[in-house]
């Protein structure tokens, strides 16, 4: 499993031996591709290269991480999406499509704290019994879709429910929505 690293402006880099093995240079042991998800679902930049060539893997592993989630059934990206990324390579439009994706993502980023701003921000649901667990959902749900970006909220709401940490494992924080759905289902079936 991936381990906790400072965090650091400097990308965390990962040597590729010649068997194929992944080496943490910062501490000193193998890593495997689910090590690597895990320490960029965290933050932390990483850059994977070839150890006698010196050439720049970073991609290629990257790549590999999207195909083995997505082969397991953790689509996100849609089949129309991935047609169109195919057809991007034989297009003279390639060119458009990474700052396109970057745009994207940044939008949704951003997108994501406005979101949750408006769904607490003067709204008469929040009143609601049960609201706080949909908001909760709502947040797991974005963080899913974005694969933890933007993971920062900087709307109301956006703090952790008291007496709870930052570093909350996405199981406990669906184990604390499975909680409230429960006590919000309990309530509706008394009323």
């Amino acid at each position: 499993m991936a381990k906790a690293h400072p965090d650091t402006s400097e990308p965390l880099l990962i040597k590729r031996y010649a068997s194929r093995r992944l080496y943490n240079t910062e501490t000193s042991d193998y890593v495997t591709l689910e090590d690597i998800a895990g320490f960029i679902r965290t933050g932390r930049e990483v850059k994977i290269v070839d150890l006698k060539s010196g050439d720049d893997l970073t991609r290629q592993y990257l790549l590999q991480i999207i195909a083995e989630h997505e082969s397991r059934g953790d689509t996100i990206l849609p089949i129309a999406v991935l047609n169109d990324l195919v057809r991007s390579y034989a297009t003279q439009n390639g060119s458009v499509v990474p700052d396109f994706l970057t745009m994207s993502f940044e939008m949704l980023k951003q997108g994501q704290s406005k979101m949750v701003e408006n769904m607490t921000a003067m709204n008469p649901m929040a009143r609601m019994p049960g609201f706080e667990a949909m908001r909760a959902q709502q947040e797991v749900f974005l963080k899913a879709m974005t694969g933890g970006l933007g993971s920062q909220w900087s709307g109301p709401g956006a703090d952790a429910p008291e007496g709870e940490g930052d570093d909350r494992s996405a199981a406990e924080e669906l184990d604390e929505i499975k909680r409230q759905l429960a006590e919000l289902q309990s309530k509706l079936s008394r009323m």
